[in-house]
């Protein structure tokens, strides 16, 4: 799938980070019950590419993707463990040639308008703003509209249920990436109903 494709799937992606392998496929189904099917399992911790292997192959019903993704190598593991696409904090050339070889769809971080150009030379019309709150949020987003008319913006980094809404709200914001929706208590408590609660939630946001 096209990574636009995906990202019109649901407005929030969950973003990830499974301590525990136990947790993985639970948490998996809970989200995809509550609305949620795109999942980016970060890369941050030694059981990643495990817990991506096994939502890939337990919860059919996922669309489940990597993050934290910064060379060709973790996208390689990323993609052998049953990855749909990757998710990278910012980008590189060697990255995004990796990424095209691959057939694996990318959403690769800019913070800056010339990382955007570069980015958009390269054939990306949908990228992840990040980090979006330090790096000017709204009102980047905002500015961009019209010099970078066509480009769309995943927004992750300091999004929460406060300030959802109102990202989904610009024209050029396809979805937005968030842990809120599976609070660290929340999952060492094993508490799915919860965070099922919480992807309904996030799941009805609208867009325009």
């Amino acid at each position: 799938m096209e990574m636009s494709a995906i990202a019109a799937l649901a407005p929030v992606i969950p973003v990830l980070t499974i301590e525990r392998q136990a947790d993985a496929v639970p948490l998996a189904r809970a989200l995809v019950r509550g609305g949620l099917r795109v999942l980016e399992i970060t890369l941050r911790t030694g059981g990643a590419l495990e817990a991506l292997r096994a939502i890939a192959s337990e919860v059919p019903d996922a669309v489940v993707g990597a993050g934290t993704v910064l060379n060709a190598r973790q996208l390689d593991q990323a993609r052998q463990a049953g990855a749909r696409f990757v998710v990278s904090p910012g980008c590189t050339p060697a990255l995004a040639t990796a990424a095209s070889a691959s057939g694996l769809a990318l959403l690769p971080g800019v913070q800056t308008v010339s990382e955007a150009m570069a980015l958009v030379e390269r054939g990306f019309t949908l990228l992840k703003f990040f980090p979006a709150e330090t790096a000017g949020g709204l009102d980047w987003l905002k500015a961009v509209a019209a010099p970078l008319a066509g480009l769309r913006f995943c927004p992750t980094g300091g999004i929460g249920p406060g300030n959802a809404a109102s990202y989904l709200s610009l024209a050029n914001v396809a979805c937005v990436g968030g842990s809120w929706v599976a609070p660290k208590d929340a999952v060492a408590a094993e508490d799915w109903p919860q965070i099922e609660r919480l992807a309904a939630a996030a799941a009805t946001l609208k867009r325009p």
